[in-house]
């Protein structure tokens, strides 16, 4: 019975836990922003996707020393 209880509570647990969504989330939010500046500021859209690309890896870096 508690095999059963066990097997049932790991299929529902959530794929990431709120902290990690969180930086996820704000990351990825600032690597559109990012992408989205550097292409009103008349860039070709590479260097736009290479801008939001390095803005989202450093701001999963940023976030995850910031967020408790």
């Amino acid at each position: 019975m508690a095999s059963n209880n066990s097997r049932q509570t790991s299929e529902n647990r959530p794929l990431l836990n709120q902290r990690s969504a969180m930086i996820f989330l704000l990351a990825i939010l600032t690597g559109i922003g990012a992408g989205f500046l550097a292409t009103i500021a008349t860039n070709p859209w590479p260097v736009a996707v290479t801008a939001g690309v390095g803005a989202t890896a450093a701001g999963v870096l940023f976030f995850d020393r910031i967020v408790e």
